[in-house]
């Protein structure tokens, strides 16, 4: 019996937790798949790392009546998106896109690693000049001598 339980418990935990209310699923089983479709791209703007489904925010509520209602006029999956970017801005995206200024933000990452490496390899190329031993710059005599301290 505790192992049913434990079962049950985990696959309940495993599950996604929806916020979508009975009263905001569509009629229609075609536009309601959209509508989570294009639900799972949009962000919460108040818990930020969520999707608006997983959301219980009032404010990913509103978005997600919004992008049923556009449905019902009968936009595309795009023009939905693209409304609700024109009025709430990029950030409400989960995955923006590489137009614009993104691109930079795109590419900061690999071009940090590529100067890391760049800063890296100088460093280490200098510290391994640093370390080597400069004996042509010592006199007989001194070379002699550090032969026998380094003999015994």
């Amino acid at each position: 019996m505790k192992r049913l339980a434990l079962i049950l418990s985990l696959v309940m935990f495993a599950l996604p937790a929806l916020a979508v209310q009975p009263d905001e699923i569509l009629d229609d089983p075609k536009l309601e798949q959209r509508a989570r479709d294009i639900s799972e791209g949009l962000r919460c703007l108040v818990c930020r790392n969520e999707n608006i489904d997983a959301s219980n925010a009032e404010l990913a509520r509103d978005l997600r009546l919004l992008v049923r209602e556009r449905l019902l006029e009968g936009d595309s999956n795009e023009e939905v998106v693209d409304f609700i970017v024109a009025r709430y801005g990029e950030y409400v995206l989960l995955k923006p896109t590489m137009t614009g200024g993104n691109w930079l933000l795109w590419a900061a990452g690999p071009l940090m690693l590529l100067f890391a490496l760049g800063a890296g390899a100088v460093y280490l190329r200098g510290r391994a000049r640093a370390q080597e031993p400069a004996q042509q710059d010592l006199s007989e005599g001194e070379q002699a001598r550090l032969r026998e301290i380094l003999d015994e």
